[in-house]
């Protein structure tokens, strides 16, 4: 659970931060075009922040660590928001610095973070799955509460 909590705040700082980043790098540059920069921080924010912050209210409702599919969400999917965001900067200081002939690496980098931030999520319902349906799940009344709606 501190992991989640950890992450979503350090997801939540970075946001920020790309933010502020996206702001000064693009005035001090002239820049005032479209660029990548512009979206990283919401990317950020949302992906990163929001999302662990509601898989840390599912794992506090449904103990979603215990299934073995949950390390593989984290793993994943923290890897490809990583990946995602990264090669998003990249491609908007190339953006802002004039480059306009960007290699194919670029968007098939960005193609693979998404691929795995999609691995991930699927990874996420197959472990809320169990959790919430499994043979051997036993919830307590709270539990069975929230779940009965």
């Amino acid at each position: 659970m501190k992991k989640l909590f950890y992450s979503a705040f350090g997801y939540m700082v970075i946001g920020v931060l790309s933010g502020l980043f996206y702001r000064e790098f693009t005035k001090g540059k002239d820049f005032t075009g479209f660029t990548q920069l512009s979206v990283v921080h919401t990317h950020l924010l949302t992906l990163g922040f929001v999302v662990l912050l509601i898989v840390l209210v599912l794992e506090k409702l449904f103990t979603l660590s215990k299934s073995r599919l949950f390390k593989w969400f984290f793993w994943t999917y923290n890897a490809g928001l990583v990946l995602t965001a990264a090669i998003m900067v990249v491609h908007g200081m190339m953006q802002v610095n004039g480059t306009t002939d960007v290699s194919a690496a670029i968007p098939g980098i960005a193609g693979l973070g998404h691929i795995l931030l999609s691995a991930g999520m699927v990874f996420l319902f197959l472990a809320l799955r169990t959790r919430l349906f499994g043979p051997a799940v036993k919830h307590d009344a709270e539990t069975s509460a929230a779940l009965a709606g």
